[in-house]
């Protein structure tokens, strides 16, 4: 066989290879110095498969050893044009091997799956990425405008050690870049046999880690004691996550919506917006996120005694902001809690929001129904944040387009950060079939 179908046989081929290679490198972002084992061997890995295929990349590590970033960028036919700059993150989350069936460094293939901490988020992608740039450069294919690749460090600490590092000390690097597609957009929803709908992020709630400190009188664990830092604590982070912020219908979430309702005909105007949600099944932490604010307790710290009433006691909660509501919530958190406990941002990210239109959305669209004739493209808001937050402070409009045909019953929202997280092989190979057509005509 030869000629295009043999070269695209050769991406799907390589691509698997990729992925796993890429997920047997550890680069586990535990946030904390002591215990990070940075980007560097992905990005050295990234960098020679870039390179051996004739790319000049960069290699840049991000204000701190180990950080590892690399750029490549692709001329393209009208160097007028804005460049779309395709980006993805290094860096996974910790995993415990104990609690999986597979080992998560091993990248095995097992049962129609891609296995491994970072399939899904988001070696998987990386991977296409990387397939269909190395396709493009052997080939000599030139895209309608510049590409410009960027592999990064740090996007599970919030990148402040990554694409925001980045942005503020080499913004030279994305010079002339206009748009951006990443992670968390593309994948399919199936609404009824062979009916599948492509979900593109257009929009991201603003992440806001928030440090809580209640200071009170140390004293004997014994005594009578009401001045109690602790207890002042845990009182108003019980307050603070038990709370219900009020639903919000924004431009993307709506869109989203009204799209779903009219492919199944679920009726999400009535009172029971959240019930109505909740039948999306799998998706509906998502999409029910999206709906209102939210602020989770994660982590507390008071304490180095067990007779011992300490000074001070520490909270962080993980909140997330809708777009137009910062303002608002902030007055909602201090009222719940009251005047024993201060708060300051740990990392303070506004949302993220564009149209869902134009040229890009168009060639998102036609790549996917190429692949999958009769399929249809809608936009949605994620409820967690991306590197998108970085770059949407250079002006770039941003999506989320990485795609996956993904089974009907697999509940892929479970597998990010999760347990025995995979990647249907099949999925992976549809997705780099609609990267290259979307990458030749985008």
């Amino acid at each position: 066989m030869e000629g295009p179908a043999a070269s695209i046989s050769t991406v799907e081929d390589e691509v698997v290879g990729l992925a796993s290679d890429l997920i047997r490198i550890d680069s586990t972002n535990t946030g904390d110095p002591d215990t990070l084992i940075g980007e560097r061997a992905a990005a050295e890995y990234v960098a020679g498969k870039l390179s051996e295929v004739g790319f000049e990349t960069i290699y840049i590590e991000s204000g701190t050893p180990g950080r590892g970033n690399v750029i490549a960028r692709l001329p393209g036919a009208d160097p007028q044009r804005g460049a779309l700059l395709v980006h993805g993150h290094l860096d996974v989350v910790p995993a415990d091997a104990a609690e999986w069936s597979v080992h998560p460094f091993s990248g095995a293939v097992k049962d129609g799956y891609l296995w491994g901490r970072g399939a899904v988020d988001m070696k998987d992608i990386l991977a296409m990425t990387i397939a269909v740039a190395r396709r493009f450069r052997r080939e000599s294919v030139v895209p309608p405008r510049d590409l410009v690749f960027a592999f990064l460090a740090d996007e599970e600490a919030g990148g402040l050690r990554g694409s925001h590092w980045l942005v503020e000390h080499r913004p030279d690097l994305f010079e002339g870049c206009t748009e951006a597609v990443s992670e968390v957009g593309g994948f399919s929803l199936t609404v009824r046999e062979g009916r599948r709908l492509y979900l593109v992020e257009t929009a991201e709630k603003g992440i806001a880690w928030m440090r809580l400190r209640a200071r009170a009188r140390a004293g004997h664990g014994s005594m009578v004691h009401e001045d109690n830092a602790v207890t002042a604590l845990c009182e108003a982070v019980a307050r603070l996550g038990n709370h219900r912020f009020p639903l919000v219908m924004t431009d993307a979430v709506q869109e989203f919506l009204t799209a779903v309702g009219e492919e199944t005909g679920l009726d999400f105007s009535g009172d029971d917006l959240e019930g109505a949600v909740a039948k999306l099944g799998g998706l509906a932490r998502i999409v029910g996120a999206t709906l209102r604010d939210t602020a989770n307790p994660t982590m507390l710290d008071a304490g180095y005694k067990a007779n011992v009433i300490p000074s001070t006691a520490e909270a962080v909660v993980d909140c997330r902001v809708l777009p137009g509501r910062q303002a608002a919530f902030e007055r909602e958190v201090d009222e719940l809690l009251g005047s024993d406990v201060t708060r300051e941002w740990v990392v303070n990210l506004p949302p993220v929001q564009t149209t869902f239109d134009g040229d890009l959305v168009a060639a998102m669209d036609a790549a996917i129904q190429q692949e999958d004739p009769g399929a249809r493209t809608i936009p949605y808001m994620l409820s967690g944040g991306t590197d998108a937050k970085a770059f949407s402070r250079l002006g770039m409009r941003c999506f989320g387009f990485a795609p996956l045909r993904l089974p009907p019953d697999l509940d892929f929202a479970a597998l990010f950060h999760g347990v025995d997280e995979r990647v249907p092989i099949d999925g992976l190979i549809f997705g780099t079939r609609v990267l290259d057509r979307f990458l030749r005509s985008c």
